[in-house]
């Protein structure tokens, strides 16, 4: 990740602990204009950075099924 701040990772509430989560950090959405996504098993691998208009998009989505 290129930004300097440091992300502010969580873990939905809707999750139920089975292992097949992500992680999302979305105190950089302001400030970056991203979202940064991650799997919560492999915290030191990979991070997706979602721009804010998509997660907020795909979060809409998920809020209406």
């Amino acid at each position: 990740m290129t930004t300097t701040a440091s992300p502010r990772w969580f873990t939905s509430s809707y999750s139920n602990n089975g292992g097949d989560c992500v992680e999302v950090a979305t105190n950089l959405a302001a400030s970056q204009g991203v979202v940064p996504v991650r799997d919560s098993k492999d915290r030191g691998g990979p991070v997706l950075e979602v721009p804010v208009a998509a997660f907020a998009a795909f979060v809409s989505m998920v809020r209406r099924s």
